[in-house]
Parts: C-alpha cells; structure tokens; sequence
C-alpha cells in the first residue's frame, strides 16, 4: 500500500494522468515474486511476481493489454532507469517502491501526508523482513541475484557466496584478446 500511495502522491503532484486501478492492482502485487509459493527455481524476483500476477490477472478475465502494463510494473520495479521511461503506471511503482525501500524522494512527501501513509501502513520491522527476503533469494537460488543488487547483500553476508561478479563473468568470457 505505501508503494501505490507513495507513487500516487509524487505523480499528482506533477499532474500526471494515470490508471488508478492498474498502479493499484500492480504496486499490491509488486513483491509477489518474494513469496515462496511463486518463486520459480532461477528466474529473479521480479520476473516470479510478474509472471504469478499475469496468471492471476488472466483467471479474472483482465484484458491482455492491461496485464502487460502490470506485468512490466512489476518486471520493471527495482529498474528506475527503464520503468521511468515507460508508460506512468509502470514508472510509478518503481517511484513507489524505490521510496518505501530507500527513501528516494522521501522529501517530496509533505510531513503531515507521510505520517498518514505511515500511521495508516507502518513499517514494522520492513528493513530487517527485506534484508532476510534477499539473503533467502541469495541462498535459495543464487542464479536469480547474478548481476542483480541483491548479489551484493549475499556477498556481504553468506560466507563463500558463489555467485559471480559482473566482473568475474567478463574475464571469464571465453574470447581470446
């Protein structure tokens, strides 16, 4: 909820036209691929909870067009660099959630409107919930986090985390120079 208020309340302040219900079903759904019932054995996160709120966004007869946007909001939501240049629904979701995780733009929030949106949905322990989801993604299937952020958090703190770095993969490369 704070991912879809979080965004609503930065894009109306710019003025931006939008589908309420799309940011909506989206930024409620953004985390799915977190849960272990949707989490396929190597793709990330992201790409599990897409897949998993497309599958039951076409049970309830959502028009295909719709589900995509939906879709990339939630492919697209730890990406700011391409959801910010796709349609707003998708961008506000990573609007919403890069604030809720970083707090990214926080100071665009109007005090008395955070402090509803916090009263209304609080934290509760979210920094310390989102720490051990990564670190369950990092030990549970390492492939998915390969050039992902989340890698950076298993190497710091499983010990002989295997997965490599972007570095790592280039050299590697099989090329003669």
């Amino acid at each position: 909820m704070r991912t879809y208020l979080f965004g609503c309340v930065l894009f109306d302040q710019r003025d931006v036209r939008y589908d309420r219900e799309l940011v909506f079903v989206a930024a409620a759904l953004h985390d799915l691929g977190l849960v272990e019932a949707y989490r396929s054995p190597i793709e990330r996160f992201e790409v599990d909870g897409a897949d998993a709120a497309q599958r039951f966004l076409r049970k309830q007869r959502m028009s295909d067009d719709r589900v995509a946007v939906v879709w990339d909001a939630i492919a697209l939501h730890t990406n700011a660099g391409i959801a910010n240049r796709k349609r707003p629904e998708v961008a506000m979701v990573s609007v919403g959630s890069g604030l809720d995780f970083t707090g990214n733009e926080l100071r665009r929030i109007l005090s008395d409107t955070l402090g509803e949106i916090l009263t209304a949905f609080p934290r509760e322990g979210f920094k310390q919930d989102a720490l051990a989801k990564m670190l369950s993604l990092c030990r549970d299937k390492p492939i998915s986090v390969q050039m992902h952020p989340f890698a950076e958090v298993g190497r710091r703190h499983i010990p002989d985390f295997s997965v490599p770095t972007v570095e790592d993969l280039l050299l590697a490369a099989p090329f003669e120079e």
